[in-house]
């Protein structure tokens, strides 16, 4: 009996002891005034973005297939809406069709920033035109909306920080620190001409930046359990990409006469193998950065999971398994995405190839993605080589208490005082990678408003972003800038 008492007793200091925990779990959001001294021309950006958009800039892996003229007509008409850029920031022309942009700043010993966005945009998806409520590239401004291609991906970026840009220089604004304007052309495939240049030509001249913002995160709504205000999500990290394939050759023959296991037969069990053992979950790096700044706004019982995530952090992995996206944020992500086998129905085929893409989270590498794959398949007759058209390793994660972050996120407070503000994990692929070693603190954030289902829209149908946002993109762009000048 006294042992019992002595369990329950140590139960109830248990459970109070990570209530007070969850009561000191504040809010780490930083309260900061509304920005209302930057008046945007609404009309004339949403024109703008309008003209941007129906410049088909459509990316292609193979250069040779690139439409240059659209390329030309982009960066005419950006040369002619932007008359104060051109005249007071200097432009470089990069392998042709992507653009450095230098302002200087009036103290060269401050480190600069770096702006990022691209050009290019994704083709339309064959027989899909007819689905889109305006044609793609036509930069219909409708129902308060752009429409079109580009107007997320990355245009929006783009023209947002230019006309910032503009402005800032039309009430004669000259930035302490230098600030970079970096436009790659060929993002949507690897970047290798476009930004993976212009990288290589600010190292070249010893740049080393304060900070650098591209494009990733946004300011989602209802994609965060338990979080109903919007939160403003700044990727300070993201997963690193590797393809592999695999492959089984045998003999070929007669299907009458089949051996007891076939290339595909091998292929097909290699590959559910894989799916049936995933990478492990991690609960930590970014991913445990957002749930510590975001948690402390949820309804209190998900707030006492996260306050106590030391104890509790198998219910929490185990909850955030529920969701695709969520699952992700947990473990290098492993996708089948081709398979290839026989052609003619009564005959064995002599090889079968399989793609898989892995989403790699940090702290794993392709090095070591490579030998899990060969020692989870363990099968010698199913090789495994690196394949695909790009690989990047993941990347460091950035510090959200560096001056550069916390300049973004006071930026978004001042613009987006509805918002949250926290750091998360980049699912996807950016042009970064090539900027590793120009930064430590590299962050990704477009504010662009987006509910579950506008998602699809990014290189899918309908893609648009309405005309009050680009005001908020605009006014965001130029509050960065200024929250620059005042890091110390």
């Amino acid at each position: 009996m006294i042992l019992l008492y002595l369990v329950i007793f140590h139960f109830v200091l248990l459970v109070m002891a990570m209530t007070l925990k969850t009561l000191r779990f504040k809010s780490r959001q930083e309260a900061v005034d509304p920005v209302t001294d930057f008046v945007v021309d609404a009309d004339a950006v949403a024109r703008r973005l309008s003209s941007a958009v129906q410049c088909k800039t459509i990316g292609h892996a193979d250069p040779q297939r690139l439409d240059l003229e659209s390329f030309a007509e982009f960066h005419r008409f950006v040369q002619k809406a932007f008359p104060n850029v051109h005249e007071a920031l200097q432009c470089e022309p990069v392998n042709e069709f992507s653009r450095l942009y230098t302002w200087s700043g009036s103290d060269p010993t401050l480190a600069p920033v770096i702006l990022m966005a691209h050009i290019d945009v994704v083709p339309i998806a064959e027989g899909t035109e007819a689905d889109w409520t305006h044609p793609p590239f036509s930069g219909d401004i409708a129902d308060g909306f752009i429409w079109g291609r580009g107007s997320l991906d990355d245009k929006g970026s783009l023209m947002g920080t230019l006309e910032a840009v503009e402005a800032l220089l039309a009430t004669g604004h000259r930035p302490r620190r230098t600030v970079y304007l970096a436009f790659g052309h060929d993002e949507e495939t690897r970047g290798s001409f476009g930004a993976a240049r212009i990288a290589e030509i600010l190292k070249s001249r010893g740049v080393r930046a304060e900070f650098i913002l591209d494009e990733a995160g946004a300011i989602t709504t209802g994609m965060i359990p338990g979080i109903t205000a919007p939160v403003a999500m700044i990727g300070i990290a993201e997963k690193g990409y590797l393809t592999l394939e695999l492959e089984v050759s045998l003999a070929g023959g007669h299907a009458a006469m089949p051996p007891k296991q076939t290339a595909i037969g091998i292929l097909a069990q290699a590959l559910v193998t894989l799916e049936k053992k995933p990478f492990p979950a991690r609960f930590e790096g970014a991913t445990k950065k957002m749930f510590d700044t975001v948690g402390p706004e949820m309804p209190f019982g998900m707030r006492f999971l996260f306050a106590n995530n030391w104890l509790l952090r198998p219910l929490i992995q185990k909850a955030l398994e529920g969701g695709d996206a969520t699952r992700a944020s947990l473990r290098t992500t492993t996708a089948v995405t081709v398979f290839r086998g026989g052609k003619i129905e009564n005959v064995l085929p002599d090889k079968a190839r399989a793609m898989i893409n892995f989403r790699l989270l940090p702290g794993d590498t392709s090095d070591s993605a490579v030998d899990r794959v060969r020692r989870t398949i363990d099968d010698p007759r199913v090789s495994v080589a690196i394949g695909g058209n790009m690989k990047s390793e993941p990347s460091r994660v950035s510090d959200p208490d560096s001056p550069g972050y916390r300049a973004v996120e006071r930026s978004v407070r001042q613009v987006f005082p509805d918002a949250l503000v926290t750091p998360f994990l980049v699912q996807a692929t950016t042009d970064t990678p090539h900027y590793s070693e120009i930064s430590d603190t590299i962050l990704r954030f477009f504010p662009a408003r987006l509910a579950a289902a506008d998602l699809p829209r990014i290189h899918g149908t309908d893609e648009r972003i309405a005309v009050d946002n680009m005001v908020e993109v605009v006014r965001f762009y130029a509050q960065v800038i200024r929250n620059a000048d005042e890091m110390g």
